[in-house]
C-alpha cells in the first residue's frame, strides 16, 4: 500500500497516466502540426475503441457495429451545426441522446443473443446505420457526406478553428472520458461485469440480472463513442458513410485487440498505432495495407494479450522478486 491508502499497482498507473497527460498537454510547443493533427484524431477514434473494450475486455462482448454510435452523434452534430445553426453545446446534447437512444434500441435486440451470434446482429444492426446515411441523401448527403460542420465555439473568446486549441480541448474531453470508464470499471456495476464475462451462469445462480448489467453495459459503451463521433464530426468537419461502416467498426475492434482488450489505456495505444501507421505508412508505399496486416498478425501471434498485456508481463518478469525468509535454524550448543 502507498501512503495515500492506494494499492500499489493502481498508484502506479495512475502515476503513468499523469505523466502521460503532462507530455500530451506540452507536446505543442514543439511537435509540429501534422502530428497535432493524427493525434488528435487517435483522441476521438481512442474514445470509440475504449468504450468498445468496455464490452470486449469487461463484459464478454465483441461488436461488430459499434461504429453504429460513432456515426448516429456525428451525424447528428453535423446536421444541427450545418443545416440548423445550433449552438455547440446543445448540438453536442443532442447527439449524445441520438446515440443513447440507438444503442438503448439496438442493445434491446443484440443483447438476446450470445457468442457469434452476438457478433452478427451488431454487424447487421450496424449495417442498417451505414444503409441511411448512405441512402438518405437529403439528409446525410449520401455517399458524398455531410461537409462544412464548423469548428466550435465554447463560449466568449473560446473558438476552436485553431489546431491548438482544438488539441487541447480534444484531450480534456478524452481524459474525462477515460476517467469515468475507469471509475466505472472499479466500480460495482464494473466488477460485476468482469464475473459475467467470465460466467453468466455463476452471477445468475449469485442472483445478477446478468442481461440488464450488459444492457447497460452495452447503452453506456454507445454513449461514449458517440461522445468520441461528436468530436471527430466538430474536428474533421466532415462525416461520410465509411464512418459507420464495417470497416470503421472493424478498426476500432482491432485498436482494442492490438492495444490489449480490458485495459482501457491499451485500446488508446492501439488507436494511437492505427492512426499513426495508416498515415505514416501509406505515405511511404501505396501498399501499407500489407504492411499493416503483417504487423497486425505478428501482434497477435507474439502479443496475443495486447501490447499494453505484454508490457505488463515483461515488467512483471523484471521486478526482482522478493526473497523468501526462512526462519534460521537452531544449532545445536555444544555441552561443556
Amino acid at each position: 500500500m502507498t501512503p495515500g491508502g492506494w494499492p500499489l499497482g493502481r498508484w502506479r498507473s495512475r502515476t503513468a497516466a499523469a505523466a502521460v497527460l503532462a507530455a500530451l498537454a506540452g507536446l505543442p510547443l514543439v511537435a509540429p502540426t501534422y502530428y497535432l493533427h493524427l493525434l488528435t484524431l487517435t483522441f476521438c477514434y481512442g474514445i470509440m475503441a475504449m468504450s468498445l473494450d468496455l464490452l470486449v475486455g469487461y463484459t464478454g462482448l465483441s461488436s461488430l457495429g459499434h461504429a453504429a454510435y460513432f456515426g448516429v452523434a456525428g451525424y447528428t452534430a453535423g446536421v444541427l451545426a450545418t443545416r440548423y445553426a445550433i449552438g455547440f453545446w446543445p448540438a453536442l446534447t443532442l447527439a449524445l441522446a441520438a446515440a443513447v437512444i440507438v444503442a438503448a434500441l439496438f442493445g434491446l435486440l443484440a443483447i438476446r443473443a450470445t457468442g457469434p451470434y452476438f457478433l452478427i446482429i451488431t454487424l447487421a444492426l450496424g449495417q442498417i446505420i451505414w444503409g441511411l446515411a448512405y441512402r438518405w441523401v437529403s439528409m446525410t448527403g449520401g455517399d458524398n457526406g455531410l461537409r462544412g460542420i464548423p469548428r466550435p465555439l465554447l463560449g466568449p473568446g473560446l473558438h476552436l478553428a485553431e489546431i491548438r486549441p482544438f488539441y487541447y480541448f480534444a484531450l480534456i474531453v478524452t481524459a474525462l472520458a477515460a476517467g469515468a470508464m475507469s471509475l466505472l470499471t472499479l466500480s460495482p456495476f464494473g466488477l460485476t461485469l468482469r464475473g459475467v464475462r467470465e460466467s453468466e451462469s455463476r452471477m445468475r445462480a449469485l442472483g445478477y440480472n446478468v442481461w440488464l448489467h450488459k444492457y447497460l453495459a452495452f447503452v453506456i459503451a454507445g454513449a461514449f463513442s458517440g461522445l468520441g463521433g461528436a468530436l471527430y464530426a466538430y474536428y474533421n468537419g466532415f462525416v461520410s458513410p465509411a464512418d459507420v461502416s464495417l470497416v470503421a467498426s472493424a478498426n476500432a475492434l482491432l485498436m482494442v485487440v492490438l492495444g490489449g482488450s480490458g485495459t482501457l489505456w491499451g485500446s488508446m495505444v492501439g488507436a494511437a498505432l492505427l492512426v499513426f501507421l495508416q498515415n505514416l505508412i501509406s505515405g511511404i508505399t501505396q501498399r501499407w495495407l500489407t504492411i499493416l496486416g503483417a504487423i497486425l498478425v505478428l501482434s497477435v501471434l507474439y502479443a496475443p494479450q495486447g501490447i499494453v498485456g505484454a508490457a505488463r508481463a515483461l515488467a512483471a518478469r523484471a521486478a526482482p522478486r522478493p526473497e523468501s525468509r526462512r526462519a534460521p535454524v537452531p544449532t545445536a550448543e555444544p555441552h561443556p
